[in-house]
């Protein structure tokens, strides 16, 4: 199981240079991957009372791709990981463009999770659908795919079409991972037939072990080996008790999970130094 670090975006901050060192100290302490969530705008709660959104304008959300493309240049071995892009509120084929670069600028290190959001605000102000947003992702997967493998692509879909266009450069490996959250039943069939991965972020209870075994049944029904659909879990060191730390990693390792992120938000740090420590006392504490 590969073991990475989730950034810290809304206890990041925003000095370049702190954010180039938490990524080298990440690196060098042996994480496999840094996971960056993904927010364009947040909604003001001035004129929302009823706002019960996790996130607001207050909340400080670094461009996963324009900073990842800023890490690319300081890291050597660490995957890159959107979990996730919100894929169906930005302009497809840009997003192809965005992640073809950041691939070849890190040496075929990301990996893309996409997902749908629950911001109708974001979508508004970014110009897109929300009333559509999980069908039209399965369309603009496969475009991103299509855009990936050829220089150049016809595609003819409900809300896309390209003639006789492509990507330069390329994505060095001509694919990159797609990997997707979501808990609905739709989104589990999503992953099921579309997805090379799916982060199951929520606890590990009843509810989720069922959702896991529906997401094989539906894996098989698509043709599809269950083993290669790529499990990542979060270890929150906030909202899980230090005693059961051990046995949940223990648990998803029994389930099958092939990668872990370790978030260290929720622990009341002020600074970057403070998050490298977290993950620093984790690793050591459950041998990674």
């Amino acid at each position: 199981m590969k073991v990475g670090a989730v950034f810290p975006q809304i206890e990041s901050g925003t000095d370049p240079v702190a954010l180039r060192d938490y990524a080298q100290a990440v690196e060098a302490m042996g994480y496999t991957h840094l996971v960056i969530y993904d927010h364009v705008l947040g909604a003001s709660t001035t004129t929302r009372p009823g706002w019960t959104g996790p996130y607001s304008n207050e909340s400080l959300f670094h461009e996963p791709f324009v900073l990842f493309g800023y890490l690319a240049g300081l890291t050597r071995t660490m995957e890159l990981v959107t979990a996730v892009i919100i894929l169906p509120q930005r302009q497809t084929a840009l997003v192809a463009k965005q992640a073809a670069e950041v691939d070849l600028l890190s040496g075929g290190r990301l990996r893309l999770g996409v997902g749908v959001g629950w911001n109708a605000v974001e979508y508004e102000g970014l110009n897109e659908d929300f009333s559509n947003r999980g069908v039209r992702s399965e369309e603009q997967i496969a475009l991103l795919r299509a855009l990936w493998a050829d220089p150049v692509i016809d595609f003819h879909g409900r809300w896309h079409t390209i003639n006789q266009a492509g990507l330069n450069p390329l994505p060095p490996r001509r694919s990159i991972p797609i990997w997707i959250g979501g808990y609905s039943e739709v989104t589990l069939k999503r992953v099921a037939q579309l997805g090379d991965g799916w982060f199951p972020w929520r606890p590990l209870d009843d509810a989720l072990r069922g959702q896991l075994e529906r997401l094989h049944g539906y894996a098989q029904a698509a043709g599809r080996d269950p083993a290669s659909i790529g499990l990542e879990p979060q270890l929150s060191l906030a909202r899980l008790p230090e005693a059961t730390w051990e046995t949940f990693v223990r648990d998803w390792q029994d389930l099958g999970a092939t990668h872990l992120c370790i978030n260290t938000m929720g622990l009341g740090h002020t600074s970057l130094d403070a998050h490298i420590a977290s993950l620093r006392m984790i690793k050591e504490r459950l041998g990674f």
